[in-house]
């Protein structure tokens, strides 16, 4: 799963390098064609791509020298962790969830999953990181306070079992 995801990061940062070094180039010369710069939307416009491409890249860069340091062997087997499917039961309302648990940028709404992605960053994912079956958690939200159960648990290793 780290590896997949190391890869879809680098995958972005040489997707935005092409832009940035061949793509923007273009776009600006091509703006800069067009005459006074100061009210030049299209040179505008590109050269705030640039700069947004710049930022993510730096960004991207700083997630996967973090993502380096994580390594598999190291997310335990029997808690909440990266990676982690959790299933929960809402004590007041009995209704059980599931939740999914990544990085903030690996959030990917797909229609039709069985669980929702959650942050590791969230309030819900801060909660229920490091959690075991069986534990109660109270999380406080700005729609008030959930009071959660985890009723089972599928970690990294476990979904990566099933996958192999």
């Amino acid at each position: 799963m780290i590896e997949a995801l190391k890869q879809k990061l680098q995958s972005e940062v040489e997707r935005l390098n092409h832009e940035i070094s061949f793509v923007l180039p273009k776009e600006i010369e091509k703006a800069r064609a067009h005459g006074d710069l100061r009210e030049n939307s299209e040179y505008k416009a590109a050269l705030e791509r640039q700069q947004f491409a710049q930022a993510r890249v730096h960004h991207l860069r700083l997630r996967l020298s973090k993502l380096s340091d994580v390594r598999e062997q190291d997310i335990p087997r029997d808690r909440v962790g990266f990676g982690s499917r959790v299933t929960v039961e809402d004590l007041d309302t009995k209704k059980k969830e599931v939740y999914a648990l990544t990085l903030g940028e690996f959030i990917e709404g797909e229609d039709g999953a069985a669980e929702m992605s959650v942050s590791m960053a969230s309030p819900l994912g801060k909660a229920l990181l490091g959690g075991k079956v069986g534990q109660k958690v109270d999380i406080t939200l700005p729609m008030g306070k959930r009071k959660l159960k985890i009723v089972s648990l599928d970690t990294v290793h476990d979904l990566a079992e099933r996958h192999a």
